[in-house]
């Protein structure tokens, strides 16, 4: 699959999602690796993977290969660090995110519960309302996507110091809340939990080691990386969860009623 066509920047924080036009006939958001988001590839591929399967709604991503040719026709690219492969996500066109649409009518509500999960697993600190995105699929339906796991664990930019001290408390989103008011079920939360744990270690492992090695992840770091998701899922996601349905989901809901 070979890009034929740039087409613009998505304007943002960090403007580093491109939407490219392939030879497949498919539009795709690419994100490269760039100086202050040295991490932002590696935190995409693993939440996507684990998203996946986990059967969440993420668009269909895969690794792609722009020449550095390419870039001349590109806005947006200081501070990227060329590396021969990038992230790449299927544009999904004609959808609102949670701030332009804020009824929705969401039709996928199975989902919400394992999104909020993974959120908490992998600490990903930047759930909000941007990146979630409403397809309308019927009049007055909507099918909800998540997109942009750049920030899992706590950053963009992460160190390995900084993931031996991820915090175990609540995050602060208000998107969270938001997306459990649809869960009808507390049930749902422990139904993923379990989901979560019987992920295969060696998956977790042949996830990191399909990594390019462009992307800067050493042996050290993945060794680091498997181990902070083993524990997280083992010691600490039930308890954060059971604190979010206490503090969070339970007062949304009973509010909401």
């Amino acid at each position: 699959m070979k890009p034929v066509k740039y087409i613009r920047v998505f304007e943002g924080k960090s403007n580093n999602a491109h939407l490219i036009e392939f030879d497949n006939g498919k539009q795709y958001i690419v994100k490269f690796l760039k100086e202050n988001q040295k991490r932002v590839l590696i935190n995409e591929w693993i939440g996507y993977c684990i998203a996946r399967y986990m059967q969440l709604p993420v668009p269909p991503s895969r690794i792609v290969e722009i020449p550095h040719s390419f870039l001349k026709e590109m806005n947006h690219t200081d501070n990227i660090i060329y590396t021969p492969q990038q992230f790449a996500s299927l544009y999904i066109p004609d959808c609102k995110n949670g701030h332009e649409l804020t009824n929705p009518n969401v039709v996928n509500t199975e989902n919400l519960a394992g999104i909020i999960l993974l959120d908490y697993w992998l600490h990903n600190t930047d759930r909000t309302r941007k990146n979630i995105l409403y397809k309308e699929i019927a009049p007055n339906e909507q099918q909800l996507f998540i997109i942009d796991q750049a920030d899992l664990f706590g950053s963009s930019n992460w160190t390995t110091q900084d993931l031996l001290t991820l915090s175990q408390r609540l995050l602060k989103s208000y998107t969270h809340e938001l997306l459990s008011g649809f869960i009808e079920e507390e049930e749902q939360f422990y139904r993923n939990i379990q989901v979560i744990k019987a992920i295969p270690s060696l998956l977790l492992k042949e996830i990191l080691d399909f990594a390019p090695v462009e992307w800067g992840l050493t042996a050290e770091e993945k060794e680091n990386l498997l181990h902070i998701l083993e524990f997280r899922r083992e010691s600490v996601l039930t308890g954060n969860i059971k604190k979010f349905i206490r503090e969070k989901y339970l007062p949304f809901k009973n509010n909401k009623e």
